[in-house]
């Protein structure tokens, strides 16, 4: 006679004894075949002649601090496709799956999950003939407190005892924003998340003041890190200047931000400054296209839009008359765009270099996934830690001191002529870097407010 299957809602909390994983919440999937569980660092090497790998495990969301270091055998290498369509060969190892009261064997997926809502996803394999799922409930099997985590992982909560910390942005779910906030918390300082579109101010001559949605004052807040998105620029960095005015440290100046999202303006400012990028034109008419063309060395050739970010808006324009079509195209819908001379020697890569005070704390170079002629993270790229040169090091550190940034992520392409500079960021994305480098630059970024306020952290 079979056993009654066990009824699981959309997430359980899963546990890997032998992986010393006490706990972990699952999205539970029946339309994947494969389980999967976020890992980093992943390294394969040899045991007695038999392939293992070793990686760490963030088990907990929005959390990075807590890790565990995790070795299994290699059973398997698959390529398996990411909800994007990107496919991505992967380490396969099994191990036993601790669900309720019920243990068994299953085979799991190792991938890096940093961006996804689960740590870990349970799919049909794994479940298949033990299983029911009733997609209307969470946690069927039982929900675990954070007080309960603390105690199976031995974490001591941290009270916040430090400054009052803002992240000024628009996307609290976002992984930059939630490390930054973590990042704080862990070093003891209140941290609060400020939504561009909630917040709203006062100006007076004597009593200026920032207020959020419900009528919180925000006059208290020691800092501010300014995590700006385009589309918000106008009012975010209005806001940022009413923090100035009120004597609110900002990570990144209101004026700072503001100079670096005009890409133009910025180009000019890099080259007043001694650094080299491609070579660039640009125009207001559609009618100086051939002009343009010849002035950055003909087809190929690059087109940007001035707007653009995350790589939205740049084309690739492999001949003359196609570069023709694009800027045609761009000056109809009344858009400004950059030509910029292709560095066909780059082969699909750059580096991107993170500034924190003057200093470059973490490099990597990313490579453009197949198909795809510059490396965008977001579009399959991969991304690896390098060591950079001293030419390349004073490259990124003086591009974000002309723009006045204080963080800054910095975008070099190296080329036959040597490094030129691509693009500085204001608002850089940890996810990258961290992941790639392992370090923590979101403890970073707060320490760095630490050390600009002299505030020292109080002795036991």
């Amino acid at each position: 006679m079979n056993s009654p299957k066990t009824i699981i809602g959309n997430q359980e909390w899963c546990a890997f004894p032998e992986l010393a994983i006490p706990a972990v919440k699952a999205r539970i999937d029946s339309g994947a075949k494969t389980s999967s569980l976020h890992a980093f660092n992943i390294k394969r090497f040899l045991r007695d002649g038999v392939s293992w790998v070793s990686f760490e495990v963030h088990p907990l969301q929005n959390n990075q601090h807590t890790v565990v270091l995790c070795e299994r055998p290699i059973v398997d290498k698959r390529v398996v496709k990411s909800s994007s369509g990107v496919g991505e060969t992967r380490y396969v190892i099994s191990v036993p799956l601790k669900l309720g009261d019920d243990v068994w064997d299953i085979q799991l997926t190792l991938a890096n999950r940093d961006s996804m809502g689960f740590r870990m996803l349970l799919g049909r394999e794994a479940m298949n003939g033990r299983m029911i799922v009733d997609p209307s409930i969470d946690c069927a099997l039982g929900d675990i407190t954070n007080s309960k985590l603390d105690d199976l992982y031995g974490r001591t909560p941290v009270e916040p005892t430090g400054l009052k910390i803002g992240v000024l942005a628009s996307d609290e779910s976002l992984y930059s924003n939630r490390r930054l906030i973590e990042a704080g918390q862990q070093l003891g300082h209140q941290m609060v998340f400020l939504n561009v579109k909630h917040c709203y101010m006062k100006l007076d001559a004597s009593e200026p003041e920032a207020h959020y949605r419900g009528g919180l004052l925000l006059n208290d807040l020691d800092a501010v890190i300014t995590r700006i998105r385009p589309s918000a620029t106008f009012y975010a960095t209005a806001l940022a200047r009413q923090f100035e005015s009120m004597g609110i440290f900002t990570t990144n100046s209101s004026s700072a931000v503001s100079q670096s999202r005009d890409k133009l303006r910025s180009l000019q400012v890099m080259l007043k400054s001694g650094i080299s990028i491609p070579t660039t034109g640009f125009s207001n008419s559609a009618t100086n296209a051939n002009d343009l063309i010849d002035l950055v060395g003909g087809a190929p050739l690059i087109v940007k839009r001035l707007a653009g970010n995350q790589g939205r808006g740049v084309v690739l324009a492999e001949t003359r008359k196609a570069a023709e079509s694009v800027i045609n195209t761009f000056k109809s819908l009344q858009a400004d765009i950059l030509v910029q001379e292709f560095i066909a020697e780059a082969n699909g890569k750059d580096l991107r270099c993170f500034v924190i005070n003057g200093k470059v704390v973490a490099s990597i170079e990313r490579t453009a996934a197949q198909g795809e002629f510059r490396a965008n993270l977001n579009r399959g790229g991969r991304a690896a830690s390098v060591k950079i040169t001293k030419q390349e090091r004073s490259l990124a550190i003086k591009a974000a001191k002309s723009l006045g940034l204080n963080v800054a992520g910095v975008d070099i392409i190296r080329s036959n002529k040597g490094p030129l500079l691509l693009e500085v960021n204001s608002s850089p994305g940890l996810a990258g870097i961290e992941n790639a480098t392992g370090k923590d630059i979101a403890g970073l970024i707060i320490s760095s407010i630490e050390n600009e306020l002299k505030w020292k952290r109080p002795t036991e």
